[in-house]
């Protein structure tokens, strides 16, 4: 049990004095991405490669059985494209090693683990390069890591290596060197903006709660991350889930709050098992309960699995979730620092947004607010994915610029491609192109181009990519999780919907695209959330920048990215043609005559663009004319 800040200190020594004793630690990457690619069997095998070694003990053995080796579960080490990842940590140096398969476990035990030689062909390498150290790979040097800190380095369903880390130590420092006002303060004056997409000064939102008369306050989480491309508040729950209860508990200590409640995607049953097991540890060791660290406060924690719906990562949305209420948005005001959860006042925010609070009170606003920009200082973490080369999880300080992003970290577009837009803040945010690669990213500058930050989910797309595609398949996503509760959303995504499927399906009119535009702006000036408000961001943004792709599909029949079935034209190229009849043989409606050794002709009328005639000629003597 840790009854006092005596017993947090004595805990801290203990643990350390552990990690230091190991001679060497195998940390396999356990996010969800290295999950499914197979590190629950690497890590397995590890176990049992160390139980059958002679003289090698597993984990912190005392030193005279033997040589000590750890084999840990970390959270995501954010080179996702590159997993399964693997860790190893030997005589003060880390090695890193990408694609691990099970069989390669005995040759890295044996050569790295037991002789600290490198195995040279799992290592990353670029351009004959090879990088032994992940602070070496230009993916992993360029980053900012202060959400992401713990991630990939310690045990993510270890209290003690947490602790060894320094957790706890802010909320220590919290309760026993700063009253309730200063911790407020601090939060305050380091400009930390809301990180789940609205960017909302935090330390505002905390003085609100603080200052009500109502002394019954709540601490909620939102960990439902829905916006397709986004995995940050995952990764974070799965990797570091004791930084997220901390930063909650620090802000509960500071308005005075004994409940909290973090709402978690039901997708995200990793994140829900990491969580509970933290919890679960903390409650046993006493530092969730009652009398913290020997003090009077105060703190449980529960967890909601969400609802499956998109609307319940809206603030009153999400509240009525926990209620058990269906979750819709409700008219405002009152906010939720007035009437939030069972109409109590209460402090909303996300994932990032808690976990930025441990490292602001231990290192202070001043330091904080040496990173990132002068409206938006910090760090923002992002999910990279799409047409890039290094998909993966990333922090960067807030300010940074698109092209250091998507090249100097993602390593640029897959297969050479040239890079076309990229769709930042999800389903409610916007497209940004080329032109917009040196602007620098935060809160308040990408509003300038019709685009959020939102929770940070970044896809990246290049020119084999269809903007009006982009703009119906966003759409799709937003009418479909809409609550209904409000006309405009309801309705007006609808209709939109309805012109953006009849423009792809080659049956759209020029006066359409004014039709769009009107119904945009109708449904941000009306619509009862900020999801609703948002929901037209990717039609207009890309109506701005890629008008003359909305032209095309109407006036000429044409989707220049050949993506657009409607539009699709098969082709059989005579040059190419062997006249092996294979494409007639596998079309479905018959649209494919000819006689054998001659040309074959595809006819139009008839052509379905279902392209079994494309994927079945070994020629490559079908195209498609756009």
């Amino acid at each position: 049990m840790i009854k006092n800040r005596e017993d947090l200190m004595q805990v801290r020594t203990a643990a350390k004095a552990h990690i230091e004793d190991c001679d060497c630690r195998i940390l396999v990457c356990s996010g969800t991405g290295c999950i499914a690619t197979g590190s629950t069997k690497i890590y397995e095998e590890f176990l049992e490669l160390v139980r059958d070694t002679p003289n090698v003990c597993l984990d912190f053995a005392p030193h005279d059985e033997g040589e000590h080796v750890g084999v840990k579960k970390t959270g995501c080490q954010g080179f996702c494209e590159l997993g399964p990842l693997v860790r190893i940590q030997r005589g003060g140096e880390t090695i890193q090693y990408v694609k691990v398969q099970k069989e390669d476990c005995q040759e890295i035990f044996e050569q790295t683990v037991l002789h600290g030689e490198v195995v040279e062909r799992l290592l990353y390498s670029k351009k004959d390069v090879h990088y032994r150290h992940p602070e070496d790979i230009p993916f992993m040097a360029k980053q900012t890591r202060i959400v992401l800190e713990n991630c990939g380095r310690v045990d993510a369903e270890s209290l003690d290596e947490y602790i060894a880390a320094g957790g706890f130590e802010a909320l220590s420092k919290a309760m026993f060197e700063m009253s309730k006002e200063d911790v407020i303060n601090e939060v305050d004056r380091s400009g930390l903006r809301g990180r789940g997409g609205g960017g909302f000064p935090c330390g505002k939102k905390w003085k609100q709660v603080a200052r009500q008369a109502e002394k019954t306050r709540y601490v909620v989480c939102n960990g439902d991350e829905g916006d397709p491309g986004a995995f940050m508040d995952g990764s974070v729950m799965e990797g570091d889930p004791f930084k997220l209860i901390e930063g909650m508990m620090i802000a509960a200590y500071a308005v005075e709050s004994s409940d909290g409640y973090i709402y978690v995607r039901a997708e995200y049953p990793m994140s829900v098992a990491r969580l509970r097991h933290a919890i679960a540890q903390l409650e046993e060791r006493g530092l969730l309960g009652d009398h913290i660290l020997g003090t009077d406060f105060s703190f449980r924690l529960h967890i909601n699995r969400g609802a499956g719906a998109f609307v319940c990562g809206e603030g009153s949305a999400l509240t009525a979730s926990i209620e058990g209420k269906r979750g819709m948005p409700r008219v405002k005001p009152p906010r939720t620092v007035e009437k939030g959860l069972w109409e109590k006042p209460t402090v909303l925010n996300n994932v990032e947004t808690y976990a930025n609070v441990p490292k602001i009170i231990l290192q202070g606003a001043d330091w904080y607010r040496t990173i990132g920009t002068e409206g938006s200082p910090g760090t923002k973490t992002f999910s990279l994915t799409g047409s890039i080369e290094n998909t993966g999880l990333i922090e960067v300080p807030m300010g940074s610029t698109l092209r250091q992003i998507i090249f100097d970290i993602g390593g640029g577009l897959k297969n050479g491609a040239q890079f076309k837009a990229v769709q930042i803040g999800g389903p409610s945010g916007g497209c940004l192109t080329e032109k917009h690669l040196d602007e620098p990213l935060d809160f308040d500058s990408v509003k300038k181009f019709d685009a959020i930050v939102g929770s940070g989910g970044m896809v990246v797309m290049d020119t084999n990519t269809c903007m009006v595609e982009v703009a119906r398949f966003f759409m799709s996503f937003t009418q479909r999780e809409s609550c209904g509760k409000c006309v405009p959303c309801r309705e007006g995504t609808k209709r939109m919907l309805e012109i953006l499927e009849r423009i792809v399906n080659d049956e759209g009119e020029m006066e359409d695209l004014d039709r769009l535009e009107e119904l945009a702006k109708m449904i941000q000036s009306m619509a009862l959330c900020g999801l609703g408000k948002s929901a037209p961001l990717p039609v207009l943004s890309t109506l701005k920048t890629f008008r003359d792709e909305y032209e095309e599909h109407i006036r000429d029949h044409k989707c220049r990215a050949k993506v657009c079935q409607a539009m699709r034209r098969f082709i059989i190229n005579p040059e190419f043609c062997k006249g092996c009849g294979k494409c007639a043989k596998n079309c479905p409606v018959g649209a494919i005559t000819g006689v054998r050794k001659e040309s074959y002709h595809i006819d139009p009328s008839l052509c379905i663009k279902c392209s079994a005639c494309k994927d079945n000629c070994a020629f490559d003597a079908v195209y498609i004319e756009a």
